[in-house]
C-alpha cells in the first residue's frame, strides 16, 4: 500500500474516532432530557431550547470556522474544539437554572461541537479525496454510528445507576484523553501541505487529477476565483442553504425528541436509550453505503433518498402511538439511520465540488449559518409546538414537510451542473462527444 494513500484514510480514521466521541457527547443531550424534565420540573420547549440555542452559538461560530480552518487547518481548530466541548460537560454538572444550561450545554457543549462535528470535519477532509469523495466522508462521518451503539447505551446506564452529572462528567474526561492527543499529531488541511495528492496519487503527477477535470460541466463557474461575496451573489448558493437548513431541521428536531417521545408512549427507557443508538449504528451503514453510491449515482439522488428516509421516519413516528410494537419501532429507526443519515456522506462534499478554491472553508462556514439554524429551529419549535398543543403530531406533519422542501431545493441549487461525480464522468464525455465538445 503506497503511504500517500495510506495517509489519506489514516485521516479518515481520526475523523471517525473524533465524530464517534465528540459527536456523541453533543447526542447524549436526548438521554439527558428526561432526567432533566423530571428533576427541574422545565417545560419541554424551555430545556430542548437548550441544544438550540447552542445551535445558535455554532451559527455564530460557523463563518469564522471557515477562516480559521484556512488558515490554522485542522490541528489547531478541532482541539479547540475538544476543550471547548468537555468544558462545557464538566461544567454542565452545576447547573441549577435554565440559563447554567443555556451557556454550559448549550454555549459549549452544543456550539463547541461544531469545531469537531460534520461541519468541522466536512472543512478538510474533502481535499483528501476526488474519486473516493462521498465514501471516505461516509467513512469518517459513520464513526458517529459506531459511537452511538457504544457509547450511548452505556450512559444511558450511567444516568440510571449513577445520575445525569455523573455522566456528564465522565463524558469530559472521555473527550480530553482520547481526542485531544490524536487531533494535535495526526490532521491536515490539505495534501499538499506535505507532498501528497487526493485518493493517495503520485506527488509528481502534475497538473490537475484528469478525473476531477473531466468532471467539470460548468468550466466558467468552476473557474471562478469564489469568495464569500461571490458565493452569496448566485442563487445557487441561496437554494443551498435552503436545503441545508430544512435538512438540518428534520435531523435535529428528532434526534432531540425521539427518546422523550418514545417514553411518553410507554417504551421502557432502556429500548428508547437502545433506539437511539441503533439509529446511530445503523446511520454507520448508511452513511458509507450512501455516501459511496453518491459517487457513483450524484449527490441530488443521494440527498433525495436521505431526506425521503427522514419524512418515512416521522410518519412510522406518527403511528407508533396507535401501535407502539417493536416492529414499527425498527422500522423508524432504519428510516432513519439507513437512509436519513446519509445526509451527512454529501454534507461536506456538495459545497466542496460547487464552490471549489482557496476560499472554500469560508464559503462553507458561511453556508452552514443556514444548517446550524436549522438545527437549532428543529428542537426549538419542535418543543413549542409540543407545549402548546400537548402533542407532537404537529410537529412530525411540519417536519415531514420540511423533508419535501429540503428534495426540492437540492434539485434547484443542481450541483450536479457544475461538476458531476467520478461515477458519471464516462456518461459526461459521451454526451460531449455526441455534442462535439472538447
Amino acid at each position: 500500500m503506497r503511504w500517500p494513500f495510506f495517509y489519506g484514510w489514516v485521516i479518515v480514521a481520526v475523523a471517525f474516532i473524533t465524530m464517534g466521541i465528540g459527536v456523541n457527547a453533543r447526542t447524549a443531550f436526548s438521554l439527558l432530557f428526561p432526567p432533566l424534565v423530571t428533576e427541574f420540573g422545565w417545560e419541554r420547549g424551555v430545556t430542548a431550547g437548550a441544544f438550540s440555542a447552542g445551535f445558535l452559538v455554532a451559527t455564530l461560530f460557523a463563518p469564522f470556522i471557515g477562516m480559521l480552518m484556512d488558515r490554522l487547518g485542522p490541528r489547531v481548530v478541532v482541539p479547540l474544539g475538544v476543550v471547548l466541548v468537555s468544558s462545557g460537560m464538566g461544567l454542565a454538572t452545576m447547573v441549577q437554572h435554565p440559563w447554567h444550561l443555556y451557556l454550559t450545554f448549550g454555549g459549549l457543549v452544543v456550539g463547541g461541537s461544531v469545531f469537531i462535528s460534520y461541519i468541522g470535519h466536512a472543512l478538510f477532509l474533502p481535499h483528501w479525496f476526488v474519486r473516493q469523495r462521498g465514501l471516505a466522508i461516509g467513512v469518517a462521518f459513520s464513526g458517529v454510528g459506531m459511537g452511538s451503539i457504544l457509547l450511548l447505551p452505556w450512559v444511558q446506564r450511567l444516568i440510571s445507576q449513577a445520575g445525569w452529572r455523573h455522566a456528564c462528567l465522565v463524558l469530559a474526561i472521555l473527550l480530553l484523553v482520547t481526542l485531544l492527543p490524536l487531533n494535535l499529531v495526526f490532521p491536515r488541511c490539505r495534501p499538499e501541505e506535505i507532498g501528497l495528492r487526493p485518493d493517495g496519487d503520485p506527488p509528481d503527477r502534475a497538473g490537475e487529477e484528469p478525473s476531477a477535470r473531466d468532471a467539470i460541466v460548468d468550466p466558467t463557474w468552476a473557474a471562478t476565483e469564489w469568495t464569500v461575496w461571490t458565493a452569496l451573489k448566485t442563487a445557487r448558493f441561496w437554494w443551498l442553504c435552503v436545503a441545508y437548513y430544512s435538512g438540518l431541521y428534520i435531523w435535529y428536531a428528532v434526534q432531540v425528541h425521539q427518546t422523550k417521545y418514545l417514553l411518553d408512549i410507554g417504551f421502557p427507557p432502556s429500548q428508547a436509550a437502545s433506539a437511539l443508538g441503533l439509529v446511530g449504528f445503523t446511520g454507520m451503514i448508511g452513511q458509507i453505503a450512501l455516501g459511496h453510491l453518491s459517487d457513483r449515482l450524484g449527490r441530488e439522488w443521494i440527498w433525495t433518498l436521505s431526506s425521503l428516509g427522514f419524512c418515512l421516519c416521522y410518519a412510522l413516528l406518527l403511528v407508533l402511538p396507535a401501535a407502539p410494537q417493536p416492529l414499527l419501532l425498527y422500522s423508524m429507526v432504519g428510516m432513519q439511520g439507513l437512509l436519513g443519515h446519509g445526509l451527512a456522506a454529501v454534507f461536506g462534499a456538495i459545497p466542496s465540488e460547487v464552490f471549489s478554491g482557496k476560499r472554500y472553508g469560508t464559503i462553507f462556514g458561511t453556508l452552514n449559518v443556514a444548517s446550524n439554524a436549522g438545527a437549532a429551529c428543529g428542537p426549538w419549535i419542535t418543543g413549542l409546538l409540543y407545549d402548546a398543543t400537548g402533542t407532537y403530531a404537529p410537529a412530525f406533519v411540519l417536519a415531514m414537510a420540511m423533508s419535501l422542501v429540503s428534495i426540492l431545493a437540492m434539485w434547484v441549487a443542481a450541483p450536479r451542473k457544475v461538476r458531476v461525480v467520478a461515477g458519471q464522468i464516462a456518461r459526461l464525455r459521451a454526451r460531449n462527444a455526441v455534442q462535439g465538445q472538447p
